[in-house]
């Protein structure tokens, strides 16, 4: 009796060894890449931004990565007047549930919910992203690699074009895009990269916060180590 329940207590764990392992292709780093941060606010405000919103970040952050008011204004600010409002968008999730079959996630905090399931955020969304393919049985004509039977199309379709899933299991690319394979990682990349930034605009700040902190310490380690070896020297 006790070997049955121990075996039906790791059964679940078991099953999920036994499963097919899940492959992600490493995203590029993009955290101290301004310039590739500024691509990646355009294409998410230009394609991504319809459907999904990112209500937790303003758009008057991204002044952190070197835009002023007057480019986001002129460039970004599509869904609010005022570049101190939220990146929220209009579409009502009753009409998102009806018409995708469940309303888009906000993607705030994307890279960091998905970094808690798979490791790496960053790398979920770069193969995420770059894992569609056309599949005829879904309602929306695509499937995706990582996300099997997404609800989600393929609104990047027209950049990377049209990718088959072959009887190996491996996709092919069957129909150009507008953009080369190459050009369109790296756009890819520097979306993820905004997605990144967004789920924790003070990232990069705390950590060189976080150095300069520890050499603060080291360095009153020092005279504190000197200054307590002059106390106790007359003792010792």
């Amino acid at each position: 009796m006790k070997k049955f329940l121990t075996a039906l207590l790791f059964a679940p764990i078991l099953a999920f060894a036994s499963g097919a392992e899940l492959h992600l292709d490493t995203a590029p780093d993009r955290a101290n890449d301004i310039p590739a941060l500024q691509r990646g606010a355009q294409v998410f405000v230009n394609y991504c931004l319809n459907c999904h919103s990112a209500s937790y970040m303003r758009y008057n952050r991204l002044q952190d990565i070197g835009l002023t008011d007057a480019q986001i204004k002129d460039n970004l600010l599509f869904t609010a007047d005022k570049i101190g409002e939220p990146m929220r968008i209009s579409m009502q999730r009753n009409d998102a549930k009806s018409w995708f079959g469940a309303a888009p996630p906000d993607l705030t905090v994307i890279a960091r919910a998905r970094a808690s399931e798979f490791g790496s955020g960053a790398d979920w969304l770069y193969t995420y992203l770059r894992g569609f393919y056309r599949d005829e049985a879904r309602p929306t004509g695509w499937n995706n690699t990582v996300f099997a039977n997404v609800g989600m199309p393929h609104v990047l379709w027209e950049l990377q074009g049209d990718q088959i899933m072959g009887d190996d299991h491996k996709l092919t690319l069957a129909k150009p895009g507008k953009l080369s394979a190459a050009e369109y990682d790296q756009m890819v990349g520097d979306l993820v990269g905004f997605l990144k930034y967004i789920g924790e605009p003070m990232s990069e700040f705390r950590k060189r916060l976080g150095v300069i902190v520890l050499i603060a310490l080291g360095i009153i380690f020092v005279f504190a180590y000197a200054l307590k070896r002059e106390y106790w020297k007359d003792i010792h």
